[in-house]
């Protein structure tokens, strides 16, 4: 992904990505206030980050280990950022993972939660994470089925550092942003389901979901965190 080439582009976008979470809110009865705008900088440079931060932005997503490591070095805890892991996690990584983001939103399964787990009580932490759900059941794709995730809620619910505070999902590619609203609302509907189980420390108050091209319609069915990329920095370079 290429970064916008000044600070006034990047300024731009973000006002107009959060002007549509706002009307997307506004068209369902939302308070817009509820949904957190997480800037992805996948291949931005930290320059482009700087912009967006001058421009507001303070929610940051990596995808990539190695990449991220070194642009949250480049910021102090002053500047105020959080950031969040957002891609595919191995478990040979958690030890690297964990402690270093607010928030890991890629938890596939219940071996990755136990690493996670194991490697925040070594920390003396409590991660928080969203559990992947594949939502569209692709073969491709990682993440808990929708009957593997009912299942493993008892087991996740004794991980004592683990704090899982609701589900993520990518639905299947689409040409047509209104394509994807049957997947976002599925995992609204499973999200409301399984916040009625009788678990002590599950939570399914966050649901992170929506990119560049359908942000506005996972908006208004529920999402909490969008991921937006291209949107805000420009198209990935190819």
């Amino acid at each position: 992904m290429t970064d916008a080439r000044d600070s006034d582009a990047i300024a731009h976008n973000v006002q107009s990505v959060l002007h549509s979470i706002r009307r997307a809110a506004d068209r369902v009865g939302r308070r817009s206030d509820t949904i957190r705008l997480i800037a992805v900088t996948k291949s931005v440079s930290v320059s482009g980050i700087r912009h967006a931060i001058a421009a507001g932005v303070r929610l940051f997503g990596e995808n990539r280990l190695q990449e991220a490591i070194p642009k949250i070095a480049s910021f102090g805890p002053e500047a105020g950022l959080s950031w969040h892991f957002i891609g595919r996690l191995q478990r040979r990584k958690v030890r690297s993972v964990v402690g270093a983001f607010a928030m890991i939103h890629s938890v596939d399964s219940l071996e990755l939660a136990a690493e996670v787990n194991r490697r925040a009580e070594e920390a003396g932490a409590c991660q928080e994470i969203l559990l992947e759900v594949n939502i569209g059941g692709e073969s491709s794709k990682a993440g808990f089925s929708l009957p593997a995730v009912v299942d493993a809620l008892p087991v996740l619910d004794s991980m004592s550092h683990l704090s899982v505070k609701g589900l993520m999902a990518v639905p299947p590619p689409t040409l047509e942003a209104e394509s994807a609203r049957p997947y976002f609302r599925r995992l609204s509907e499973l999200a409301r389901s399984l916040s009625h189980a009788n678990l002590r420390r599950i939570r399914m108050d966050e649901l992170s979901m929506g990119m560049s091209n359908d942000y506005e319609v996972a908006v208004e069915e529920g999402a909490t965190f969008v991921r937006v990329g291209s949107a805000i920095f420009g198209p990935r370079a190819l």
